[in-house]
């Protein structure tokens, strides 16, 4: 079982760019980004390099890598190994999805808009009180 990912040198320039515009930790920004990748019905290309940041399992999925696995494996419509799933897929749908990420916030301007975006992306409610 593999315990660390590489990302792509790209991809570790984004996730530190789009830390340091944010506030928002690189570990948050690639949740973020393998759930607009998960949103896509495609499977993801794999990394084109892996010149980037080194990542462990646990600071990006934690107490939830089953969850992440479980919609992992529901993406590809077919059962995944342990092995397929990280560092292969995962760090696929980071790749995709920091590119996605990026360009949705180029496209908001600033993190307000931005969260904003996302929210409504989700189909949340914007505006309301609980």
């Amino acid at each position: 079982m593999n315990f660390r990912l590489k990302t792509s040198s790209a991809t570790g320039e984004r996730l530190l760019t789009l830390q340091a515009n944010t506030g928002l930790t690189w570990n948050v920004l690639a949740r973020i980004a393998v759930a607009l990748s998960l949103n896509d019905p495609s499977i993801p290309e794999a990394a084109p390099d892996r010149n980037g940041l080194e990542i462990h399992r646990n600071a990006l999925t934690g107490e939830m890598d089953f969850v992440y696995k479980t919609l992992i494996k529901q993406h590809s419509k077919r059962n995944v190994s342990e092995e397929e799933y990280f560092p292969e897929l995962f760090n696929a749908h980071i790749e995709r999805g920091m590119e996605l990420l990026e360009n949705e916030y180029r496209y908001a301007g600033n993190f307000e808009k931005l969260l904003l975006n996302l929210l409504e992306m989700g189909g949340q409610p914007i505006g309301l009180s609980r």
